[in-house]
């Protein structure tokens, strides 16, 4: 039986294999919807966060996904598009991604921003207070535009059964610190120990969900073989 840093380290041989045949790492503002498969899984990384117990290199900060429910048709662009936010003004809708609530809620404590709207008023803002928001949604994108990130291709069915949810659930929980020694924990700098959020503060990234949960390894039989299936760019 493999233990935990073992594990980790081969979820980053995993993927070095999968930057390997992608051919570059990219941020966002880099990228476009042709770059993008239909259906996958996603992998974030943040400038300044380094892995320490498990090797070299930087460590992964997010693991998502996206249509995991019966008859969900969101694509993994529009996903990542509302991660994003929008090129041309710079602002974006934090309402319709945790990631942008959590990334926020972060910047708000620790530079000592204003803006009470941001995270109790999660549904049905108005015009003013979308207008109010506008500057921390901007910086938002700005702080999420810089982070490098991976996809990895699962052009599977929605559904429970969907290997893009087996990937994204055991990364998480393999990378997570919550409640276990953290091989890789988040440099003293990182903007996840100001999150509002005590999961994403106590886990190192910035997920809600899955931080908690036990891991099974075998996912990492399942994502390597989806890297495998992956062609070289």
């Amino acid at each position: 039986m493999s233990s935990r840093v073992e594990d980790i380290m081969r979820f980053y041989d995993i993927l070095k294999m999968l930057e390997g045949r992608q051919g570059t790492i990219r941020t966002l503002p880099e990228s476009a919807s042709r770059d993008c498969p239909l259906r996958g899984v996603y992998f974030f990384f943040e400038l300044g966060e380094q892995r320490s117990g498990s090797g070299d290199g930087a460590r992964v900060v997010r693991v998502g996904t996206h249509a995991l429910k019966p008859g969900s048709k969101t694509t993994l662009w529009t996903r990542l598009s509302q991660h994003r936010g929008a090129l041309r003004s710079g602002g974006g809708n934090h309402r319709g991604s945790i990631f942008r609530l959590l990334v926020g809620s972060a910047l708000i404590a620790r530079d000592g921003l204003s803006c009470p709207t941001w995270d109790t008023q999660r549904s049905n803002a108005s015009s003013p207070v979308r207008a109010a928001e506008i500057e921390l949604e901007r910086l938002v994108s700005r702080t999420i535009g810089a982070m490098p990130v991976l996809w990895l291709s699962v052009d599977d069915d929605p559904g429970a059964e969907s290997e893009r949810g087996v990937i994204e659930r055991g990364a998480i929980a393999l990378l997570s610190g919550w409640g276990q020694t953290e091989i890789d924990p988040p440099s003293a700098n990182w903007l996840g120990h100001a999150c509002t959020r005590v999961k994403v503060r106590r886990s190192g990234l910035w997920n809600n969900n899955h931080v908690d949960e036990a891991y099974d390894p075998a996912f990492l039989d399942v994502m390597e073989r989806r890297v495998l299936a992956t062609p070289f760019a």
